[in-house]
């Protein structure tokens, strides 16, 4: 499968690497072309992998991976392209913390709305899907290293076959999948994004140990 993964962070490289090594062909994409830590990253990861830009690596992609600080998801996914995002299945692995007024960051996006419903309604033709915005980035793409995999990831969209291409990938990262919960439409990532305050919180007290959440019931 041809991936874009916007965003050159921990969290979009680590996302990148682990579908290089799944097979995938990857493009990770930035501003520009020549981004260092974008080409560094393509020279590392071997030959299915590669650095462009936003719009070259969107324009490539059957499937979009959304993982910049969301106070410029917008602006990225514009410069991404309309037309190169429609149709296409966009994982949104983002959250809309701003950290502009010290640490922790609060959420610019909460409540009666989502930064997932705000990317659906700006670019209507993708097929937008919340996921993996709960954890580390780490977890996300090794979740056996945590509990023995013993623990949950969430997703939430309003389309049936962008979450089974999502849940798909999923399995591919070591997900089992009675871990892998579908909450729904995509006005559920409110709730998922509203976790974050909640999980700075426990990262901070428990001093950057690995965690994750696990749903227990009877």
């Amino acid at each position: 499968m041809r991936i874009a993964v916007l965003g050159t962070g921990m969290v979009g490289r680590t996302l990148a690497g682990k579908l290089v090594e799944s097979g995938h062909d990857v493009v990770l994409g930035s501003r520009s072309a020549t981004n260092e830590a974008a080409v560094r990253w393509a020279a590392e990861a071997g030959p299915r992998a590669r650095a462009a830009t936003f719009f070259d690596a969107a324009a490539e992609a059957e499937v979009v991976i959304n993982a910049t600080p969301g106070t410029v998801s917008l602006e990225v996914l514009a410069a991404a392209g309309t037309k190169n995002l429609a149709g296409k299945v966009l994982i949104d692995v983002a959250n809309p913390l701003d950290a502009s007024a010290g640490f922790p960051p609060s959420l610019t996006i909460s409540n009666t709305d989502s930064l997932a419903e705000t990317i659906q309604r700006t670019f209507p033709t993708a097929r937008v899907v919340k996921a993996l915005n709960t954890m580390r980035a780490d977890v996300m793409v090794a979740p056996e290293q945590l509990a023995g995999g013993d623990h949950d990831v969430f997703m939430a969209g309003d389309n049936a076959e962008a979450k089974e291409v999502v849940a798909g990938l999923l399995r591919e990262f070591g997900w089992r999948p009675e871990h892998i919960r579908d909450l729904g439409p995509l006005e559920a990532a409110r709730g998922l994004e509203m976790w974050l305050p909640l999980w700075l919180r426990i990262f901070l007290k428990q001093g950057n140990s690995v965690f994750n959440i696990k749903v227990v019931s009877e």
